[in-house]
This record gives C-alpha cells, structure tokens and sequence, in this order.
C-alpha cells in the first residue's frame, strides 16, 4: 500500500494538533487526482432531517472526526493494521441540504454513485438513520444486497404522522421496498424498548427479515448469534449499518433515541469482530449526537466501532 495513505503518527504530531480528519488518514476529495487510488473511503453525512425527536447527529461527523485522533493504526487483539491492507482516506462530507429532505437524498446517492463508480468501499460517519437509505440507492445498483443492522430499533415503519415517508425510522423499510436489500438476508440484532405497535415486527414477519431482540443476544451470547448472523447474509456483498443506540446509554449516552437494556462497550465491539469473512461493500456508523454528550465519550466509543468495522472491511 502507499505511504500516501498512512494516518499521522501521534509521535510525529501530537494528537491535539492538526487539521482532525478520520483517523488522521489523508484528506482526499472527490475529483481529486488521489481519489484511484483510494480503495475505503471514510465520508461524512452532517444531516439529521429524519429525526423525529432529539436532533442533533448532523454534529456527529465533525465530533467523530475529532475523537479519532486517538485511533491508531495496529488492532489490539488481532495484529491487524487496516491502513497497510488497504489505501483509506478521508472523502470529506456531502453537503446536505437541511431545508429539504428529498434534495438531501438525492445529493448523498450522487456522491455514493461517484465514490462507487470509483470502486471505493465506503465507511460513512452519520447523520441520523435515514442517512443510509440513499447509501443503499447508490450501492445496490447491481442487485440487492444483505444487511447486518444492529440498532435498538427496526427502522421498518412504513410512515410518520399520517404519511410521512422519509424518516430516520423508515430507512429500511424503503430500501425492502425499492429492492435495496433482499429481505431473507436481513438480519437486525439488539431490538428493544417500548413499541408503538407491531407494525415494524409484523412487516419483517412478512417478508422474512430475521429480528434477534436484546434478550436472545443475552440469552445466546455473542458468538452464537453472531454465527446465525453470517449465516443469514452468506457470502455475497452486505452492507452492515451500526446505530449507537444499541449500545446501552450508560455507555453511549450521546444519542437521539436511547434504549436501556444494551450491551457495553466491550461488547459492542465484539458483535463488529464477528463480522470477519463477510463481503462487505459499505458500512455506516449513524445517530451520534454531541449534544447528549459533549463529553465525547459516545463519539469515542463509535470511531473505535469504526476502526473495528474497518479492519474486517480490510481482511482483519
């Protein structure tokens, strides 16, 4: 891989100094003559239009980006440096619009279209959840894709308050409906928490997307359902979409929508080392919001959930 692509060194500038960017890695932006020779862009989405109570995850890239600096570039366990298998860099944001939630959608596949078309693996830095629908409009162009969704919530309802569509709790629900994702190699992990209704259980019922609660994960352990989990998404291209909230808010308070009940922060990355092996063609991190935590101990927390998703994005 190139020394091109190699984060900044805390020995060589300390981790408080310098322009922050993921990871320390090289800013690259689209149109760049770099941008070939990139094979996982990290991106930004600073919008959070489809929330629907606590706003506040259009924050959440520049505070992530901020937290890590303190990422560095061996993993603990396995050995495993991500930036000497693959050349990573950091694309910058996509410009949303704040007034207009369609406009917005229609920007982010645009600039997912581009980062795709340039055979870059995306990892994006969210946003609320409704950041990874026009993800998926950009990436499963080819087909439908598997999911491995961990989230405190399904995201599967089909509107908000009498007809509205776009919403940070209908992503999924849309992209089932647009073909995005093939449904039977679906699997959401960590549901929990007072419901409205049934609506979101009923419809993954219907069109066979395997729902696993908080209490079987803790019942099961993570290796066992984390062993369903790849069997479910298989060995074709999967997207994997990471919610903070379900990691408990003792741990990551600093989000729109907590839910108690979750794992810790050990386990919460845990469920990411499981994922080794898959085909992973992008993966998001969505739904950090500063103003809860402005600590930035949430934001900590998901760039080293990032990091994980990283290494098993680059065979670690």
């Amino acid at each position: 891989m190139s020394n091109d692509f190699q984060p900044v060194s805390g020995f060589d500038l300390p981790r408080f100094a310098g322009v922050p960017t993921f990871m320390r890695l090289p800013h690259v932006p689209l149109g760049a003559p770099g941008l070939r020779d990139v094979g996982i862009g990290l991106i930004g989405i600073p919008w959070d239009s489809g929330t629907t109570n606590r706003p506040g995850p259009r924050h959440g890239p520049r505070q992530l980006r901020d937290l890590s600096t303190m990422i560095r570039a061996e993993h603990a366990v396995t050995g495993h440096r991500p930036f000497e298998a693959a050349n990573c860099a950091d694309l910058g944001d996509v410009g949303p619009n704040p007034a207009d939630i369609l406009d917005t959608l229609e920007r982010v596949s645009a600039f997912y279209s581009e980062v795709r078309a340039a055979g870059i693996r995306p990892l994006t830095a969210g946003g609320d959840h409704l950041c990874s629908l026009p993800v998926l409009r950009a990436l499963a162009k080819d087909g439908p894709l598997g999911m491995v969704h961990f989230d405190s919530h399904t995201d599967l309802f089909h509107s908000y308050f009498g007809g509205t569509m776009y919403t940070h709790g209908t992503p999924f629900r849309r992209a089932v409906e647009e073909e995005l994702l093939d449904p039977k190699r679906v699997v959401q992990i960590g549901i929990r928490g007072t419901a409205y209704d049934r609506e979101d259980r009923d419809f993954a019922e219907a069109v066979g997307i395997r729902v696993i609660p908080i209490e079987e994960v803790f019942d099961r352990g993570v290796a066992d359902v984390m062993a369903e989990a790849r069997d479910i998404v298989g060995t074709a291209p999967t997207y994997v979409s990471y919610d903070i909230d379900f990691v408990d808010p003792a741990y990551a308070p600093g989000t729109g929508t907590p839910e108690v009940g979750g794992p810790n922060s050990y386990q919460a990355l845990q469920v990411v080392r499981a994922l080794s092996g898959l085909d992973i063609v992008g993966a998001d991190m969505v739904e950090v919001s500063p103003p809860f935590d402005t600590s930035g101990g949430t934001a900590f927390l998901a760039v080293s959930i990032m990091f994980e998703l990283l290494c098993v994005m680059t065979g670690g």
